[in-house]
């Protein structure tokens, strides 16, 4: 019997939290800024949603949950505790289930870890994003750097798992002055991070800024690939893998959550504007809920959150899985990618990328080299079908 994709890739929960204290100049996420929140509304609608789901996806196992916004760590642990007892009851859980919550490093926020842990998250991922006070005024965050690594010191006592974000290729920042804050961070991290390159997204104030010409001091293409290769060589050498472009772990401390995405597996999302991929009855469904939050909220009040549910056609879900499965070190499954459309990775192509030494095909997979994972959209387009042929 075929195995369904959930088995494959694994099956999580997404829930997202879209409140923040300020919005950042460079989030594009759907997130919103507002004087006060319903905690007690909002957990009841979030775990309506998660029965919701529950139902329609009967006998699964969970393998994680992930609490993303907005930030979460705004959150009241009641609210926490409501949407996990609702996952609790909907699906059985795995043994070594991976919990997870985004948190904004300010003491305020930390004073409530201890809490949150009560409630059932065994990992949080601080949006540290820079060491130094200057940028992280610039990036528009509310916390000093010294309040920053005062929370992770939290966090790192009351959670067995600690990841951070950092951004990079920032205004004004040297090769010099990231590869010692990258080695600050080294030597702070308990055993995941995750370093993204500053990109320019349509609809955030950076955006807006930039096209207006007033946002000087970018690093140019090449210092930008230089610091790329100093994040590589430098996590490499402190032991932490790059299992993703963007994302480093020492080994069996990667995220279970986001590799479920990677591996093309199976989430329920739950939210404003939360995204989820469903496989049922062999049919893949994306869903995503309203992005408005009050609008979210009354829908799910009235038994459905969701705006978008729709089925994907072979060829989409061929698309993604190639697009997701190329950013992991592992790979993909050439046998798996090919069932969705055969058109995908023809031979030819796959040697000549060998051969330009983007990629390696080995045990029915495909997977990007360090030289090919900056160029992974060359890549992707490669190996796509010819829709004139």
């Amino acid at each position: 019997m075929t195995p369904e994709t959930w088995q494959i890739g694994g099956f999580g929960l997404y829930v997202h939290w879209p409140f923040c204290e300020a919005k950042c100049p460079y989030c594009d996420f759907n997130s919103h800024v507002v004087a006060h929140v319903d905690q007690t509304r909002w957990a009841n609608a979030l775990a309506s949603e998660i029965r919701r789901l529950a139902a329609r996806t009967p006998g699964r196992v969970l393998q994680s949950v992930f609490f993303g916004g907005g930030t979460p760590s705004l959150m009241a642990p009641e609210t926490v505790a409501t949407v996990l007892d609702a996952a609790r009851d909907g699906w059985v859980w795995a043994n070594d289930i991976e919990i997870t919550l985004e948190a904004n490093p300010r003491s305020v926020e930390a004073a409530k870890f201890e809490s949150f842990a009560r409630a059932g998250v065994g990992r949080v991922s601080l949006g540290v994003q820079a060491l130094n006070d200057a940028d992280m005024r610039r990036l528009g965050r509310l916390h000093s750097v010294a309040e920053a690594k005062e929370a992770f010191n939290v966090a790192r006592e009351t959670f067995s798992r600690v990841s951070f974000d950092l951004i990079y290729a920032r205004q004004g920042q040297t090769l010099e002055a990231w590869r010692a804050e990258l080695l600050d961070a080294l030597e702070m991290a308990v055993d995941h991070l995750s370093l993204y390159q500053l990109t320019l997204e349509p609809g955030t104030a950076f955006w807006d800024r930039a096209q207006a010409g007033g946002l000087r001091g970018l690093p140019d293409e090449d210092l930008s690939a230089d610091m790329y290769e100093v994040t590589q060589e430098m996590c490499a050498d402190a032991g932490y893998h790059a299992y993703e472009v963007s994302n480093h772990a020492l080994p069996g401390a990667e995220s279970r959550h986001n590799l479920i995405y990677w591996r093309y597996g199976d989430y329920a999302g739950v939210g404003p504007g939360a995204h989820g991929r469903l496989s049922l009855d062999g049919r893949r469904f994306a869903t995503a809920g309203y992005l408005q939050p009050g609008r979210w909220l009354a829908a799910a009040e009235a038994g459905c959150g969701d705006e978008i549910d729709t089925q994907l056609s072979l060829k989409d879900q061929a698309a993604e899985y190639c697009m997701l499965g190329l950013r992991i070190s592992e790979g993909l499954d050439i046998d798996r990618l090919r069932e969705l459309d055969p058109q995908w990775a023809r031979t030819d192509e796959i040697a000549g990328l060998q051969e330009l030494g983007l990629i390696t095909r080995e045990d029915g997979r495909l997977r990007a080299t360090p030289g090919g994972r900056p160029v992974l959209n060359s890549i992707i387009r490669t190996l796509m079908p010819d829709e004139t042929g």
